[in-house]
């Protein structure tokens, strides 16, 4: 009797054992798809506490790093005739009104000492910038470089130690990762909103015909006027993006948003503190997606990739040997899906930079080594006045007069300086160029020449355009 009771309880809790681990592990697993079928089958999907939708680290971690940019433009408008007397009988009127407007946008400190990015069109136009920190401190904003093609602009104020917004790799966001948009919308300070990655290199309607590089990052976070130029962060408080735009018949928020992936960002950000002016790399092509035609007619497998319609004579794509006809469906190690995949990619390197192109031609897979050219921005690049593009400014051989005002032989004057490393350098237009690391120059291809053969850094020696010797050196 006493054995029977034993082995009933020994049951007992045996099943209740198993019934809790079975439990226990439908606790842990969430149950995804159950299909009704006779034998049912689940597919099940672990999910440790860091893959829930925790913002908090990321927002505060963030949010000190995205500042409001107070933008204001002066308009001139016509006054108009007073009375219906003045217009018919031409009394004199005040003449046309300056009117200042003021508007706003956000921006993200990317570096302690005050380099801040943010959007081409929240700047356009500005007589006076104006950066408040989300501390409420404020400082005058100069505007070192902008670049129209991806709406983005380099702002710089005198200030230290600041916070900022680590760089992240957007190439490495997935569908439906959880972003957050952190900026001020309607004057709204530091308003942060949330959502997931909806959609990769999307690119919109360009109804003006200017040059756009265009592969947005598209999400459903919350985006309205006053967030161009915030921040697009993820969940490990990373900068992926910068929120630019978004897609509304009403000019609010409508669902979708877009921002600039942060590796374009980046290299656009570093060109214009290097150089002033952005160093694009051109590849050299013209390319149409492949759509059921070309597919048919070249037998592939897939849509993958871009149709290459033409090839620029002598340009990079030429010389590596790619031809029309060619379907391009890799750049080094990015796939390409899409024209605007193109652009995003090669928009990351600069003039000189290599990458291994990957077509298909005759239903084979062939790999080209690509030398990348750059566009007219380029050092060396001669004006139709003679002068040479030199790292944002302008070099020119010093004329007679010049040389003969400071009693020199031969010289390169700059000639113009504009935003890049001779400005930060601390060089003045009229600065008379004598050596360059050492070497004497007279000619803006002698300095071109030298600098080429630098390979850290570049010392410069002259004449000041107070008679005075001076120098300067910067990084290459």
């Amino acid at each position: 009797m006493k054995r029977g009771i034993l082995i009933a309880l020994l049951s007992a809790a045996a099943g209740g054992l198993t019934a809790y681990a079975i439990v226990n592990t439908m606790t842990k697993n969430q149950i995804l798809d159950a299909p009704a079928t006779d034998m049912a089958q689940f597919r099940t999907v672990n999910l440790s506490h860091e893959n829930w939708p925790d913002f908090t680290y990321a927002a505060e971690s963030a949010v000190d790093a995205v500042v409001y940019v107070k933008v204001t433009s002066t308009q001139t408008q016509q006054q108009a005739p007073s009375s219906i007397f003045d217009f018919f009988f031409g009394f004199p009127q005040s003449g046309p009104q300056q009117r200042e407007r003021v508007g706003s946008g956000s921006g993200v400190i990317i570096r302690e000492d005050g380099y801040i990015v943010t959007n081409n069109h929240v700047i356009e136009g500005a007589t006076k910038i104006e950066v408040t920190l989300n501390s409420n401190q404020t400082y005058p904003a100069t505007l070192v470089g902008t670049d129209p093609a991806t709406d983005v602009a380099l702002l710089k104020i005198e200030a230290t130690g600041l916070p900022i917004i680590p760089f992240g790799d957007s190439d490495k966001l997935r569908l439906g990762e959880w972003v957050i948009a952190i900026g001020s919308p309607y004057d709204l300070r530091s308003t942060i909103t949330a959502g997931i990655v909806s959609a990769k290199g999307r690119s919109m309607p360009n109804y003006t015909g200017e040059f756009k590089i265009e592969s947005f990052i598209q999400t459903d976070a919350a985006v309205n006027p006053g967030n161009s130029g915030g921040a697009l962060v993820d969940r490990a408080g990373n900068l992926v993006g910068i929120n630019t735009a978004i897609y509304s018949q009403t000019g609010s928020y409508a669902g979708y948003s877009f921002a600039v992936p942060v590796n374009i960002v980046k290299k656009i950000a570093y060109d214009l503190m290097d150089f002033g002016s952005v160093k694009r790399a051109v590849l050299g092509i013209k390319m149409a997606p492949i759509d059921d035609k070309i597919a048919e007619d070249l037998k592939l497998s897939s849509r993958n990739g871009v149709y290459i319609s033409e090839v620029s004579e002598s340009g990079a794509a030429d010389k590596a040997g790619i031809k029309a006809g060619d379907v391009l469906i890799a750049i080094d190690s990015t796939d390409i899906r899409s024209t605007s995949a193109v652009q995003e990619a090669v928009s990351r390197y600069s003039p000189g930079d290599k990458a291994v192109v990957t077509v298909i031609r005759d239903g084979r897979t062939m790999k080209f080594d690509v030398i990348f050219k750059g566009t007219s921005q380029d050092n060396g690049t001669v004006a139709d006045d003679g002068s040479v593009a030199f790292y944002g400014s302008s070099i020119k051989a010093a004329s007679e007069e010049t040389l003969a005002k400071y009693g020199l032989k031969s010289g390169v004057e700059i000639v113009e300086l504009g935003p890049g490393k001779l400005m930060e350098a601390g060089a003045a237009e009229g600065f008379i160029i004598q050596y360059v690391n050492d070497h004497p120059v007279k000619t803006p291809q002698d300095v071109i020449d030298v600098v080429k053969k630098s390979k850290r850094t570049v010392f410069i020696e002259g004449v000041t355009p107070s008679g005075r010797t001076g120098y300067f050196g910067f990084a290459v």
